[in-house]
This record gives C-alpha cells, sequence and structure tokens, in this order.
C-alpha cells in the first residue's frame, strides 16, 4: 500500500464487525454442538474451519489465501494426523463421561510490513488439543526453545530485516551464529529469504500461530521464575555453605528475612521488630512500608511477585546476606525457595492481604482478607525438612537480637517462643 494514501478506516472497522459477527456464530455453534452432545455423548465433534488471508492495511478484497492450520499441506490438522477430518470424526479412546470437554476459540489480525494478516474465527476442541502428537511436539518446541533464536524471531515478526541488521541488532558478534540459527528455522518454513543475501522475513502462514504460541509463553512466563528456584533448591550449598551431617542451619534463612525488617529500619519506615517462633516454623513481622502489590511499572507481574519470587532479582532487589562457604547471598526468593511452606503478609494502603507459597510457589492469588490502619510486612515459614536440620534454636535467636539492638539502639526488637 503506498504510505501517502489515506486508510479506509470505515471498511477496517467494517471488516472488524464481520469478524466479530463470524466469532460469535462460531461460540454460538460450539454450544449448539456441546448441548446436543449431552444427549449423544459418542457423537463426532464438528472439523475446525477457517483460513487465514493477507490483504492491504485497509483491509481490500482480493487477498492472497494463505493456509490455515486445518488446511495445511497434506491435510494435516493440529492433530499432526495426515487426514483431519477423519481424525476429527474418528471416536476418541478417551470417549464417555471422562473425556475432555470444552474447547478454544480463536482469531486475530496482525499488521506487518504494511499489510494486515487476518485470522478466521476458528476452533479447536479440547478432545482435539489434548490428541496431539507429543513427538512432533517436541521437535517444534525444541526447535524454538533457544533465546537467539526467539530474538530472531521477535525482531522478524517486527519487520523484515537483512542478516547484518539483525546482527548489530540482536548483539551476535558473528554472522556464523545468525546462519546457524536462520538456516535451521528457514529448513522448518518458519522464515524465508526474498534472494541471496535480501532480507529475511517470517513465513506469512507461520506468524499467527507463532504469535498464539508467544502468547502461550507470556501466560507461562512466572513458571521460569519456579524453574529456577527449584535449580536454588538442588544447588542450596551455594547459598547456605556447607551441610552438617542432618543438614543446613535454618537461622541463615531466618537472618535474610530479619535484614528485610533492618533495611526498612535504615530507611526510617521500620521501628519495631517481633520475632515468633513456633517450632519448625517462625513468623518475622514489622511496621515498615508493606512491600506493595501494585503492578511494575512497565511490566506484567507484581512488586510482591518480584519480591519473593525473582532469583535474579531483575526488577527489585530485596535484601542480602551471606553466610561462611556460601557462594551466593540469600534473598527472599532463595528463602522462599528453600522453604516447605512460607505466608507473606502486608498491611499497606488500608488492607491486609496474604499469600501462601510450597517451595516458592503461590498456592492461591494475593488474598484480601481484611482493613487495618497499620502498615508492615509478616512472614512466616519453614524451612524444608529435607534441606534444613533441627528446629530454630531461642538462645541463637536471642542473642542476635541483642546484637541488632546495640547496632540499631531505636529499633525495639522482641522475641517471643
Amino acid at each position: 500500500m503506498n504510505m501517502n494514501e489515506q486508510r479506509n478506516f470505515g471498511a477496517e472497522l467494517d471488516e472488524l464487525k464481520t469478524q466479530f459477527a463470524q466469532l460469535q456464530e462460531k461460540l454460538k455453534q460450539a454450544l449448539d454442538a456441546r448441548s446436543s452432545s449431552a444427549a449423544n455423548p459418542h457423537a463426532a465433534a464438528p472439523s475446525p474451519s477457517g483460513a487465514a488471508s493477507f490483504s492491504g492495511a485497509a483491509g481490500t478484497s482480493g487477498a492472497t489465501i494463505l493456509p490455515g492450520p486445518a488446511s495445511l499441506p497434506g491435510g494435516q490438522g493440529p492433530t499432526g494426523a495426515g487426514d483431519s477430518a477423519a481424525t476429527a470424526a474418528a471416536p476418541s479412546r478417551d470417549s464417555g463421561p471422562e473425556a475432555p470437554r470444552g474447547s478454544l476459540h480463536f482469531a486475530g489480525t496482525f499488521e506487518h510490513a504494511h499489510a494486515l494478516l487476518k485470522w478466521e474465527p476458528q476452533e479447536r476442541t479440547a478432545e482435539q488439543l489434548l490428541r496431539f502428537d507429543s513427538e512432533r511436539a517436541a521437535k517444534i518446541l525444541a526447535a524454538l526453545g533457544h533465546k537467539q533464536r526467539l530474538d530472531i524471531l521477535r525482531s522478524l515478526l517486527l519487520r523484515p530485516q537483512t542478516g547484518s541488521a539483525l546482527v548489530e541488532q540482536l548483539q551476535m558478534g558473528t554472522t556464523g551464529q545468525l546462519y546457524h540459527h536462520v538456516k535451521a528455522m528457514a529448513g522448518a518454513d518458519l522464515l524465508r529469504q526474498g534472494e541471496r543475501g535480501g532480507t529475511y522475513a517470517v513465513q506469512p502462514q507461520r506468524m499467527l500461530p507463532l504469535l498464539l504460541l508467544l502468547a502461550a509463553a507470556d501466560e507461562l512466563s512466572d513458571t521460569s521464575d519456579y524453574i529456577e528456584m527449584t535449580t536454588a533448591r538442588e544447588r542450596a550449598g551455594d547459598y547456605l555453605g556447607a551441610a552438617d551431617s542432618a543438614g543446613y542451619d535454618p537461622h541463615a534463612l531466618l537472618w535474610a528475612v530479619l535484614e528485610n525488617a533492618l533495611m526498612e529500619h535504615e530507611a526510617g519506615h521500620c521501628s519495631d521488630v517481633h520475632l515468633f517462633l513456633h517450632g519448625a516454623s517462625v513468623t518475622i513481622a514489622d511496621n515498615g512500608r508493606g512491600i506493595p502489590a501494585s503492578l511494575l511499572d512497565g511490566l506484567d507481574r507484581t512488586w510482591l511477585h518480584s519480591v519473593m519470587t525473582d532469583l535474579r532479582q531483575l526488577a527489585v532487589r530485596s535484601a542480602e546476606v551471606t553466610v561462611s562457604g556460601g557462594a551466593k547471598g540469600i534473598t527472599m526468593p532463595v528463602v522462599n525457595a528453600m522453604a516447605a511452606q512460607l505466608q507473606v503478609e502486608i498491611r499497606r494502603e488500608g488492607r491486609i492481604s496474604r499469600q501462601s507459597y510450597k517451595h516458592g510457589i503461590p498456592q492461591h492469588p494475593l488474598l484480601t482478607i481484611g482493613t487495618t490502619n497499620e502498615t508492615g510486612t509478616s512472614v512466616t515459614f519453614e524451612p524444608d525438612p529435607e534441606l534444613f536440620s533441627g528446629r530454630f534454636d531461642l538462645a541463637l535467636i536471642e542473642a542476635r537480637a541483642e546484637a541488632i539492638r546495640a547496632t540499631y539502639p531505636a529499633l525495639n526488637i522482641h522475641v517471643h517462643a
């Protein structure tokens, strides 16, 4: 499309309205099919339909038709079988009361290189989705499961680019690294190169499936934190130093949580700290500002999530302590990872909020459980008995509290057994 031409926004709006009406009709058909399948649970699921089309940004007609997932060469549908229609109609081994129910509906548009890629409304039943070919799916995920390949795809989804531009933009150092990855992705029909030495681009028919895959990865992004926390547990000695015959010293975790209260005091926001011993667990409560539960600027995660689960501490840094023999500092995410159970309670902005974790993984969303005029944070945790030895030592904790009083005379610290 000529950039000087005026876009026909009215036509684009009409096109969007048409797509929305088609999606509504698909939803209605799915609900009707579900109602009829309740009477006949062995009825074949309707085969998915719809195709992607590629048109000018103004949504003009006469578009080049690109194959949708249900009409790929060889008739391969979402299950990866040779004949999608036959596969969809074939009775499932899981048919019956326990068969998976439900469906996924999707459609979309994506403007790329001054053209509009459109995906007509489509549907995949839960039964279809769960009959995927795991071997083929693993190959797809493995081909894309590399940071540099994802960076290349992201850059090319924005706009076609030359190899030299990609090397400079992604700071790859050499063109050899780039060509290794683009050759593999071109061989998988994900990328194309217009001519020798020309620009690289994502295959148009692959754009929306890749965007859907990226959307799924974004929904699962928090799992990357939990994977790192599992690694931290497996390499506990990097943080906790040497263990005795029974395990690591649990007090190292307590000192790390306590250090956060001391940091609040040093910033002028905390005057009281209480330590409650419960046998195998301990609570550290302060009257600081309370960990914010709001979203971080420009990110889709909260302050609390970053403080409690981000081992790399990219957005928010918590206090850190280092023990003898430990190569890495112990932060709040490390404590969370190495606790069998942990609960954080926040008093801030008139609300009392609470979240519970097991081995660092949230067990429920942040809950508002009451109102208050106070501020502060309380952390209760139980060190994992598979890693740590013994219980908390009252005499040792009292001695630590006495040392803190000497260093911070304006801070009131109380130990409750």
